[in-house]
């Protein structure tokens, strides 16, 4: 069975979407980093991954997945005729796979300046901003579909569901757009109620 190991309300909530929508069978463990990242179930997290950083993924061969954008793709290339994701080597593929460097450098590695205790007001007001003017983007693009590829749920809508969750908890301010409703529309599917649910985040 797969390990997911996760930390509630991190960006390993992208991959633990991921899973429930694929239907597979798995394992969450959770990663208590403000304990100096052990395991729940006793250990050192960095025994397992050596980056020492969520999501990681544990297959039932022992070999181990690192990186968000990695770990969803394997998940939604175990169930094709979901369409979590398009084929491989098809335009549409690149297209979802644009979009996730999208999220991981321009939204959430944008974001990781507002989690740390030293960066000063000035620092955070201007990486909101930066980060804001992305979601707008990101607004634009979508405009009236329900979701970023379209008419179907994909490991991307898992991965911006985790940016805009985490956007809102240093940014009061309304979402642009339609991102209010798309948020809303993405937190009432059943996996991911589920998911935020299995974190304690409901």
């Amino acid at each position: 069975m797969i390990k997911l190991y996760y930390a509630p309300g991190a960006c390993s909530l992208s991959p633990h979407v991921a899973l429930r929508e694929a239907g597979l069978p798995f394992e969450l463990v959770r990663v208590d980093f403000m304990r100096g990242k052990r395991l729940e179930t006793g250990g050192e997290f960095v025994d397992v991954s050596p980056k020492g950083y969520v999501p990681a993924v544990v297959l039932d061969d022992g070999q181990l997945l690192t990186e968000g954008v990695a770990i969803v793709q394997y998940i939604a290339d175990q169930k094709p005729e979901l369409g979590l994701a398009p084929p491989p080597g098809t335009l549409e593929r690149v297209r979802l796979q644009e979009w996730l460097v999208f999220i991981a450098t321009e939204l959430h590695k944008g974001l990781s300046p507002l989690f740390m205790p030293q960066a000063s007001d000035e620092l955070k007001q201007a990486v909101k901003a930066k980060v804001r003017s992305r979601l707008e983007l990101v607004a634009r693009s979508l405009g009236s579909k329900p979701y970023l590829m379209g008419d179907r749920f994909t490991i991307a809508d898992g991965y911006l569901l985790y940016a805009l969750r985490a956007f809102q908890r240093f940014d009061s301010g309304a979402l642009p757009g339609e991102l209010p409703a798309y948020l809303e529309r993405v937190s009432s599917r059943p996996a991911v109620k589920a998911a935020l649910e299995a974190e304690g985040l409901a």
